[in-house]
């Protein structure tokens, strides 16, 4: 029996990028095998022990047939005459088909090695298209690794278009959608995922309503870009800047969904997206069961990313009803996951990508003044809860108004 480290962590380790995984392969190994060893047996499709000490996963040697559509439409065979070879050459992308032994030697089949000199994404086998899942994840790694230069090889791309095209991509099931995107969307570019999916005729059958932005018009003078779908993808590549967090990155992806419904005799102007976007962001959220924390922000984004653009012209009343709109009052993470995803939109314009985003400061400074005004005289006093809530928005209201005519218009 012989144990190789097998997959991203070789890749990894070649390309000296950062990498947090190791996946092992028992090639000449048995279940019972592995039982004695102390190894606990998880999975049902094929057999995957977890190492008790490092909690590492260790999968037998195995082959695998197409036996149905989808992700999941696979059988597998596992014995201890398969080869190490036998086992790599399942696997999507040269560059993940690689393997290390004990003594640190390199068992490369595929030509991965070659293919990491070269930058290029290529495929294992033209077993590539019987996982309609790999489209992602060749759009996760483009997404991972174009700042080093990676581009997907021709023919790649060429097997990514015929799997669209087969009508596998309705099979595969949300959770892992949600949980490939996810990932894609805390890499280094994530807007070449989404680039890279539209590229192949991935984006407008798994992600509709952002392909429908593409080709939709705005205001020049607003947006030097004009493309709304162009403009997403800015705001995605600032949104990555500013922060690695999944569901700020989601919320900015989706924060103008709107626009791809704007009536045609109206554009470029896109009044009312605001509200048009909110059914769906919803839907967007409902199909791929995106956790709830991802939903609310997104939600409030799309609600409220114009007010926070403007938030220095608002009347005193009208910030009040914005911060209890975002739930700023009672959760300051949110309001600050909400400021990073206005300021990502706010840059994902060309020539404004390194500009000031003084709302924040001004909402900030809002938000501590509406904290920070005292009713504790109206605690003890005999008045009801309703008044008090009301003489609360009175005195909140008085003192944004101060605020409002004392900020300094140096900063304004």
């Amino acid at each position: 029996m012989k144990i190789y480290l097998v997959g991203g962590a070789v890749r990894d380790k070649l390309l000296d990028y950062p990498s947090d995984e190791n996946d092992w392969v028992v090639v000449g190994g048995s279940p019972q095998e592995m039982i004695d060893m102390g190894y606990q047996p998880v999975g049902q499709d094929f057999p995957v022990f977890i190492n008790p000490k490092t909690g590492e996963e260790y999968a037998l040697a195995r082959t695998e047939r197409k036996s149905g559509r989808g992700y999941q439409g696979f059988s597998f065979h596992t014995a201890p005459d398969i080869s190490l070879e036998d086992d790599l050459i399942r696997r999507d992308l040269t560059i993940n088909a690689m393997a290390e032994d004990d003594n640190g030697q390199i068992i490369d089949p595929y030509g991965g090695q070659q293919d990491l000199n070269n930058k290029l994404l290529r495929h294992v086998s033209d077993a590539f298209t019987e996982d309609p899942l790999r489209v992602l994840r060749v759009a996760r790694f483009a997404a991972r690794y174009h700042h080093l230069g990676f581009t997907i090889a021709p023919e790649t791309m060429g097997l990514m278009q015929n799997l669209v095209r087969s009508g596998e991509l309705a099979h595969l099931v949300a959770e892992r959608l949600w949980k490939e995107t996810e990932r894609a969307l805390c890499e280094r570019s994530p807007d070449i995922y989404i680039q890279v999916l539209r590229d192949c005729g991935a984006l407008a059958e798994l992600f509709p309503e952002v392909e429908k932005l593409f080709g939709v018009p705005q205001r020049a003078d607003y947006h030097p870009e004009v493309d709304t779908g162009i403009h997403t993808l800015m705001s995605l590549q600032q949104a990555a800047r500013l922060s690695d967090c999944a569901k700020v990155r989601f919320s900015v992806l989706v924060h103008d969904l709107g626009k791809g419904i704007t009536p045609d005799d109206v554009l470029p102007s896109h009044k009312g997206h605001e509200a048009r976007g909110l059914p769906l962001v919803k839907d967007v959220c409902d199909r791929l069961k995106i956790p709830n924390e991802h939903r609310q922000l997104a939600m409030v984004v799309t609600e409220f990313h114009l007010l926070c653009h403007k938030a220095q012209e608002l009347r005193p009343e009208t910030i009040l009803k914005l911060l209890k709109g975002l739930g700023a009052l009672k959760s300051a993470e949110r309001f600050e996951d909400f400021l990073l995803c206005c300021e990502a939109d706010a840059r994902g314009r060309t020539g404004f990508e390194d500009r000031d985003y003084p709302s924040s400061d001004y909402l900030r400074q809002a938000r501590q003044v509406v904290i920070n005004t005292d009713i504790s005289d109206l605690i003890n006093s005999e008045i009801s809860g309703a008044e008090i809530g009301q003489q609360l928005s009175l005195r909140q209201t008085a003192a944004l108004t101060e605020f409002k005519q004392n900020y300094p218009t140096s900063q304004a």
